[in-house]
């Protein structure tokens, strides 16, 4: 991966787990591409939405920052095929949760977007 598309990608990262930790969606909407498909694969409560309910409920949570939940978040892996698309699997731990991610990005005329968000997550032990 070239050095200015994995520094343009963890930036995208860095706001993608920020957002989601201040449930901003202002700053999500920077990390989504319009089309975005939300798929909830954790099992028994599988779920898929587009970008706007997923804004709505983003919007109406309670911020993980705003109660001092515990938070932690790891890239894993970034794989690019070619120089508009790839795939990133990450996880993240907030809300007592540990959540598994698997991002496919798009490369547009903005820069990279994450086009589909699959995850599922398991209750924290702790």
């Amino acid at each position: 991966m070239a050095g200015s598309e994995n520094s343009e990608i963890r930036d995208l990262l860095g706001r993608y787990f920020e957002g989601l930790y201040h449930s901003d969606s202002k700053v999500l909407r920077s990390v989504f591409h319009a089309d975005l498909s939300y798929v909830n694969g954790t099992a028994g409560t599988y779920e898929q939405m587009g970008l706007e309910a997923y804004m709505a409920r983003i919007d109406a949570r309670t911020p993980p920052a705003s109660r001092g939940d515990p938070r932690e978040e790891v890239i894993e892996r970034i794989a690019l095929k070619g120089e508009r698309i790839g795939v990133v699997e990450a996880r993240m731990t907030m809300m007592g949760r540990n959540y598994q991610d698997l991002l496919t990005l798009i490369n547009t005329e903005g820069g990279w977007r994450v086009l589909t968000k699959v995850f599922s997550f398991v209750e924290r032990k702790d």
